[in-house]
């Protein structure tokens, strides 16, 4: 359509209105509704509806009105929006388990934790709480601004005074466009206390804010895990922290365990929780759950969920808090209006900017107080000349015609003001008295002096902090209370699974064609020395267990390699079969490459700095490294030493660093020396030489030496014997050793070196998978130079050998079971 001079249609580009539209709205979703005033901590619904209340009169000590009548006098006159969205909000703020420091003291049904909702407006009455009265405390004194209601028909506070920190006491939580403030509540005394500290000295860093205020404090109590989600919230306004129920594990007189949650975490539904604790233990995915109640009353929260007798309590309490909401996260995001400009900001900026507005409150307050104190001054000035001259004064009264001309002439003759001329003409004739005339010489000297006080308030700042931290440390002594929420010092943030297992000892099997499992030690039943054993395990024909390890679910297992690398798994990562299973190829659970092979296995509880890793190969070289250089360990694997060419990792020992080492060979040779003769080495050394090998003869086995420590040998052909190990001298790093065993025909090589205290149990493998588990008291003590005892009846038609050994911790015996198949 063609422009007319009179057309009312104007061409816009679309993007550009769409642009402009949206930010407008945006700006006014953050400015008007979403978004808090860092000065009051309030948005501005919740200052409509406390200001709506004080102008009502629905003070703390009044009694309480409709909410209803409150809800109209809001949206009719500030707020023009929706009855129910002023209601609901009017109702978290009288809810005990939303706000910290209840805002609305409400009467009736308000709602509950269980997500019950609160009764129609036109049921509940309110009125303000006391805490409330002191964000608006000092309003009618000039401390804050007004502007125009929606229609111009009204004045309606820009923000209150807040006579204490709400923001951070508090907290809030609002969505706007494109952003979102989530401000954890906190303990009214540390905020305070905090604010007294900012005053003191601005430079404080957030380390000495947080020896004031260890962290947030909800309603609701709890605990808070760790300290580093607080001080990255605290220092950049944004940061994470975990929350988790408080409960207690009580024990019964039938020795059953009971589970009781007395506090949850922040605005977790307690019927919702109690509802999904049911539906996991009906589904099975948690087990050990027998009976589960909510015991809570009026005295307090009591969820009562009972433990089977045979299941672990805490593993069950880590499982709820892993799989409902007993755990939580609480993100924070600490983002405020500051001079209408939406910011995120750090702790210290929040107290900061609260200090700010309190310096501002305190100054126009007192600024008020001052002109009302000139003002009143300047009226008692004018009677007090018409006191002195009270005969002309009269005169001139009662001798003119009208009070104007009176006014004039007290105005001319005495030098007054209107003001004061008016107050001499409005003066009562009791004033005259005597008694009359010194209580105005008092009223007036006392302004002099308060006049005098305010206005050296005004001069200097200082004087405005003292009564800053005086009104503040007020409120405190009037409204504190006691911490709810607990800080657990040190507390990890996570759950790790090793959390959820159940803390057992374990038996882990790796064959030689790579095939891995673990299996409870319990599997095994002790057998006498010389019984055929049991089948321990499923194998091909050509495959037999080379190594076998007892240790915990809760341990790290470290793999090494042929090739000198090294691998890492926690015990309960690797799949649990039954008996007589294969169990599955390591490369599906290790990064190991082609051509690589477990050649040593060892469990590690932790990793401190004072222990040593000892390593030793197949060709006889030694190294010493400190454990720490195996903490970190990637998914491909880590390079543990550097080999040469054509040797390969045989053992991996801890020690202490203060140990001695033997190293036995096929051939039966030993060497004991002290593990101080290899020095300390870094991760990627090759090493020295630990013992000198014939051409023929390679390195069977490497242990650290205890105290009263036999030196058990095992050979191929399933004998073993004990020595004790002062038949072994120490001799210097590199010799070729002494020798341990006596090397036959029907004994067989050497295929492992243990050392042993007679206090353990001995498992044998067998190439054929067969397993036996031997009391190590039960094998012969005998001399260096013997063929030793038989510890396992071998086939001679399959060539049956032993393949490893192990040991294991000490089971009683069962009865001798020659000739058993199975168990």
């Amino acid at each position: 359509m063609a422009d007319t001079p009179n057309s009312q249609i104007k061409e816009i580009n679309i993007s550009q209105e769409m642009k402009s539209s949206f930010l407008d709205y945006a700006m006014s979703v953050i400015v008007s509704r979403a978004l808090p005033d860092v000065r009051d901590g309030l948005k501005p619904v919740h200052r409509r509806i406390l200001y709506a209340m004080h102008d009502l009169g629905i003070h703390a000590d009044k009694p309480y009105k409709k909410s209803a009548r409150i809800v109209g006098d809001v949206i009719g006159k500030y707020h023009p929006h929706g009855d129910s969205a002023v209601y609901e909000t009017m109702v978290r703020m009288a809810q005990d388990f939303n706000y910290r420091y209840m805002l609305v003291d409400g009467h009736g049904n308000f709602g509950s934790v269980d997500g019950d909702a609160a009764a129609a407006m036109r049921y509940t009455e309110s009125r303000m709480s006391k805490i409330s009265m002191e964000l608006l405390r000092d309003i009618n004194k000039d401390t804050i601004d007004y502007q125009d209601n929606y229609d111009g028909e009204e004045k309606e506070p820009v923000v209150l005074p807040a006579r204490f920190p709400n923001l951070l006491v508090n907290g809030t939580t609002g969505i706007a466009v494109g952003m979102a403030t989530n401000i954890p509540p906190h303990q009214l005394g540390e905020v305070i206390d905090a604010v007294l500290a900012v005053s003191r000295d601005p430079e404080i860093t957030t380390q000495e804010l947080m020896e004031i205020i260890p962290g947030p404090d909800f309603p609701t109590g709890g605990i808070i895990l760790g300290r580093s989600g607080i001080r990255k919230a605290y220092d950049t306004g944004r940061g994470s922290i975990t929350l988790r129920a408080k409960v207690e594990i009580e024990q019964k007189s039938n020795g059953k365990e009971v589970i009781i949650v007395k506090e949850l975490p922040y605005q977790v539904n307690k019927a919702k929780l109690i509802e999904k604790i049911a539906e996991l233990a009906r589904d099975k995915k948690i087990d050990g759950i027998t009976d589960l109640r909510d015991e809570s009353d009026r005295r307090g929260m009591r969820i009562v969920i009972e433990v089977r007798k045979d299941a672990n309590a805490n593993v069950l309490l880590n499982n709820l808090y892993k799989q409902t909401a007993m755990q939580t996260s609480f993100g924070i995001n600490t983002l405020a209006l500051v001079n209408g400009q939406p910011k995120v900001l750090t702790l210290k900026q929040c107290l900061l900017h609260y200090l700010d507005h309190q310096k501002v409150v305190i100054r126009r307050r007192t600024e008020f107080e001052l002109r009302k104190a000139e003002a009143r001054a300047h009226i008692l000035e004018g009677l007090r000349i018409a006191l002195d001259h009270l005969d002309a004064v009269i005169t001139l009264i009662r001798n003119s015609q009208t009070t104007d001309i009176a006014r004039e002439g007290l105005m001319r003759e005495f030098n007054l003001s209107e003001k004061q001329a008016q107050a001499i003409l409005d003066m009562r004739l009791q004033r005259l008295t005597g008694l009359e005339r010194e209580k105005i010489e008092e009223e007036y000297q006392s302004l002099v002096k308060l006049i005098s006080e305010l206005k050296a308030i005004l001069a200097d700042e200082e004087k405005i902090l003292d009564i800053i931290r005086e009104e503040l440390l007020e409120i405190k002594e009037r409204y504190n209370d006691t911490r709810r929420t607990e800080i657990a010092a040190g507390g990890v943030e996570n759950i790790e699974d090793e959390d959820l297992i159940p803390r057992e000892n374990i038996v882990i099997t790796l064959t030689h064609n790579g095939y891995i499992k673990r299996l409870p030690v319990s599997t095994y039943r002790a057998q006498k020395r010389g019984g055929r054993g049991v089948q321990g395990m499923g194998t091909n024909e050509d495959d037999f267990v080379e190594h076998l390890i007892t240790t915990s679910t809760h341990d790290t297992i470290l793999f090494f390699t042929n090739k000198g690398k090294v691998y890492r798994s926690k015990g309960y990562d690797i799949p649990e079969f039954s008996r007589t299973a294969k169990g599955i190829p390591i490369i599906n659970l290790l990064g190991i490459e082609k051509g690589e092979w477990v050649n040593a296995i060892i469990p590690v509880e932790e990793f401190v700095d004072n222990w040593y890793l000892f390593f030793t190969t197949k060709d006889g070289i030694s190294k010493r490294s400190p454990l720490s250089s195996f903490a970190h360990i990637r998914n491909n694997g880590l390079i543990a030493l550097n080999l040469r060419e054509g040797d390969e990792l045989i053992s991996v020992r801890l020690t202490d660093g203060n140990k001695d080492i033997i190293i036995g060979t096929k051939k039966g040779m030993l060497i004991r020396f002290a593990e101080t003769e290899v020095r300390s080495m870094g991760r990627t050394a090759t090493g020295v030489k630990g013992i000198t090998l014939d051409s023929d003869d390679e390195v069977v086995g490497m242990e650290v030496l205890e105290e009263n420590n036999d030196i058990l040998i095992v050979t191929k052909n399933g004998y073993g014997k004990r020595t004790p190990a002062s038949e072994y001298r120490i001799q210097g790093r590199g010799g070729k050793g002494i020798k341990t065993c006596h090397i036959t025909e029907k004994n067989g090589e050497l295929v492992s070196v243990r050392t042993v205290t007679g206090e353990e149990d001995l498992m044998l493998i067998t190439t054929s998978g067969v397993l036996i588990r031997i009391d190590v008291a039960g094998i012969s003590q005998l001399g260096r130079n013997t063929q030793g005892v038989k510890l396992i009846t071998l086939k001679e038609s399959e060539n049956e050998s032993v393949a490893t050994v192990a040991k294991v911790e000490k089971e009683e015996k069962e009865e001798d079971q020659e000739n058993t198949s199975d168990q």
